[in-house]
């Protein structure tokens, strides 16, 4: 599973990098990375929670 990032609907509120803090980081420069983007099979389940809990629709994935 990959995870994508639409920048231009990111407001790196953090909410993913709640769920899954392996894979997602919100730097002091308040913008958020990706710190893994396939990151194996043990984070499937975080990676879909992410996505439905990103409140602008940002975070998508291909399996």
């Amino acid at each position: 599973m990959k995870i994508h990032v639409n920048y231009d609907l990111c407001t790196s509120n953090a909410v993913c990098m709640g769920i899954a803090p392996e894979v997602f980081e919100v730097r002091d420069d308040g913008y958020m990375y990706i710190l893994n983007d396939e990151p194996g099979p043990a984070f499937d389940e975080r990676l879909r929670e992410a996505v439905a809990s990103c409140p602008n629709g940002a975070l998508s994935i291909s399996e």
